[in-house]
């Protein structure tokens, strides 16, 4: 009985992840139906803090987009000798390509980056204000696309979706392995059923208005999952948080495998918080983890077969997103060895009620909030 109950997660979780290569591939045929967005005068929202791996080429590419309007980046940092203004400085600006830097030790609340945003919220003079994380690289599309979509009626919000690069060695590469090959296609599934709330830090842009409506950035400066709570409050309004039809690269920098657990258990704990029946369900988004147990409680021709489905089922995923961003991730061979650490962070996420973040401490308490310890 134990055999069949793990051989039917294990294939029901194959056919989910095959069910997300699928949304990946529909997503990818939406870019060129994209409508571009009208040009106007943005403002660029960067939090800075410490100087990561090509983290001035992260933020030029914000900079070196094809928009015939004026762009202003404003990168914020809290201690005045934090060597990431060595890269805002370095910046290639010109006469519509402007790079401020706000340096500002004010804290309003547990949320480090949410501070950081209020004081950088004044030097934001553009009706359009899109904050990004310091780890992003855009493409040269990227502002077309989600001014675009931010034009469609209904839609208060826009927040894009991710893939993964190692930045950092062989432990960022696994790291950039879960976003680009998990992660990701999981976000494009829920969104392609209809039943996704993403608002992710990779992006979040919105009108000037709306900001000021759902209380600035002021009101969030005590929770964890700051990103997913402004998404919340745009659609407390009544609107939309829309998916923007481009993929933007998330820098993985993890140097250790301590330093990629803490990240992916902190990320993975304050989804539990956020939708615990959701996280339960994700279990079944690893199949491998149930087809190798099977195997080995039963070995056999049909054990084997789910083990080769489970794999299977993860390359053809690794196969899509790699067409979508145009490049490979991490090697395949790696991808096994990713399955089962995923899965222990899952497992894990579960038993975390502390998190470390930028060399804090955070207590996890209701709704989301954070406490420094």
């Amino acid at each position: 009985m134990l055999v069949i109950i793990l051989g039917g997660i294990a294939a029901i979780g194959s056919g989910l992840v095959l069910a997300a290569a699928w949304a990946s591939w529909r997503f990818g045929a939406r870019f060129g139906a994209a409508p571009p967005g009208r040009a106007e005068p943005v403002s660029l929202l960067k939090p800075l803090h410490g100087a990561e791996p090509r983290l001035r080429a992260n933020l030029q590419s914000f900079l070196d987009q094809d928009w015939a309007a004026p762009i202003t980046l404003v990168a914020g940092i809290q201690r005045e000798d934090d060597p990431a203004a060595e890269a805002v400085a370095a910046l290639a600006t010109g006469a519509d390509r402007r790079a401020v830097l706000v340096a500002d030790a004010r804290r309003h609340g547990a949320n480090a980056k949410v501070g950081n945003l209020v004081n950088m919220a004044p030097a934001a003079d553009a009706d359009l204000v899109v904050l990004s994380d310091s780890d992003i690289a855009a493409p040269r599309g990227y502002l077309s696309r989600i001014a675009g979509t931010l034009a469609t009626p209904g839609v208060g919000a826009v927040t894009c979706a991710y893939a993964g690069r190692g930045d950092g060695g062989f432990w960022s590469l696994l790291g950039a392995a879960m976003l680009s090959y998990q992660f990701l296609p999981s976000v494009l599934f829920t969104d392609a059923l209809g039943t996704g709330d993403a608002c992710m830090g990779s992006t979040i842009a919105l009108r000037r208005e709306m900001l000021a409506s759902i209380g600035g950035f002021e009101a969030f400066a005590d929770i964890l999952a700051d990103d997913h709570a402004i998404g919340a409050a745009v659609r407390a309004q009544g609107l939309k948080v829309a998916l923007a039809p481009v993929i933007v690269t998330h820098g993985s920098v993890e140097p250790s495998l301590p330093a990629l657990l803490r990240h992916e258990l902190r990320w993975a704990a304050t989804v539990r918080d956020l939708k615990p029946g959701g996280m339960v369900g994700m279990t079944l988004l690893h199949p491998l983890p149930f087809a190798l147990a099977a195997l080995a409680i039963a070995p056999g021709w049909a054990t084997g077969a789910l083990v080769a489905l489970a794999i299977g089922a993860r390359l053809t995923v690794a196969a899509v997103v790699d067409g979508l961003t145009g490049c490979k991730t991490a090697p395949w061979l790696l991808l096994p060895l990713r399955d089962l650490l995923t899965f222990g962070v899952h497992v894990s996420c579960f038993f975390v009620r502390r998190v470390e973040w930028r060399g804090a401490r955070l207590a996890m308490r209701e709704a989301g909030r954070i406490e420094a310890q």
